[in-house]
C-alpha cells in the first residue's frame, strides 16, 4: 500500500495558496462558532417570559455542538500548517444576538439567532465551495457543520412563527 506524501492534495507545496485561502476561512468559522457560544450562553441565561424556556433549553443543548465545531475548525487549521488565533484577534460580529433590553423580547433573540445561522451558513457555503476540488477533508467536515446550522435556523424559524404568527 502507498503511503500518501506531502507532494500531494492540500498538503502539497504547489497548493499553498489554496491552503492559505482556506485557512483563512476557517479561521473566520472558527471565531464565529467561538462568538456563537459566547452569545448562546447569554441568550440562554437572560429571557424571562412563559415561553422563554423552549429557547433557552434549545441554545443550552447548542451551546456545545457549536463549541465542538469550533474545535474542528481548529484542528483542521493546524492540520493544513495553519495557526489557530488566540481571542487577540478576535473581532465580533453578531450585533443582532445581543440581548434585548426587554429581557421578555425573544423574537429579538430568535432572530438574531437566525442571522448568526444564515451567516454562518453563508460561510459555510463559500468554504464548500473552495475546498471541492482541493480539499476533500475539509470538505466533509464543512459539509456536516453546515447540516447542523441549517437544522439550528430552521429550529428557530419555527420559533419565530410562533411568536411573530404571520411571519416567514
Amino acid at each position: 500500500m502507498a503511503t500518501r506524501s506531502s507532494s500531494q492534495g492540500i498538503l502539497s507545496d504547489d497548493k499553498a495558496e489554496a491552503r492559505e485561502q482556506i485557512v483563512e476561512l476557517l479561521k473566520q468559522a472558527y471565531f464565529g462558532e467561538l462568538e456563537t457560544v459566547i452569545n448562546y450562553v447569554t441568550n440562554s441565561t437572560n429571557p424571562d417570559g412563559l415561553r422563554a424556556q423552549e429557547i433557552r433549553e434549545s441554545l443550552t443543548e447548542d451551546v456545545q455542538e457549536e463549541l465542538g465545531h469550533a474545535q474542528q475548525f481548529a484542528a483542521r487549521i493546524k492540520e493544513l500548517y495553519g495557526v489557530v488565533p488566540s481571542s487577540v484577534d478576535f473581532i465580533a460580529q453578531q450585533q443582532a444576538l445581543a440581548p434585548p433590553a426587554d429581557q421578555t423580547d425573544l423574537a429579538h433573540v430568535v432572530k438574531g439567532v437566525i442571522e448568526a445561522e444564515t451567516s454562518a451558513i453563508e460561510l459555510y457555503n463559500k468554504l464548500i465551495e473552495v475546498t471541492e476540488e482541493v480539499d476533500p477533508v475539509t470538505n466533509d467536515m464543512v459539509v456536516a457543520i453546515l447540516r447542523d446550522e441549517e437544522g439550528h435556523r430552521r429550529l428557530f424559524e419555527g420559533f419565530l412563527r410562533e411568536l411573530e404568527p404571520g411571519s416567514s
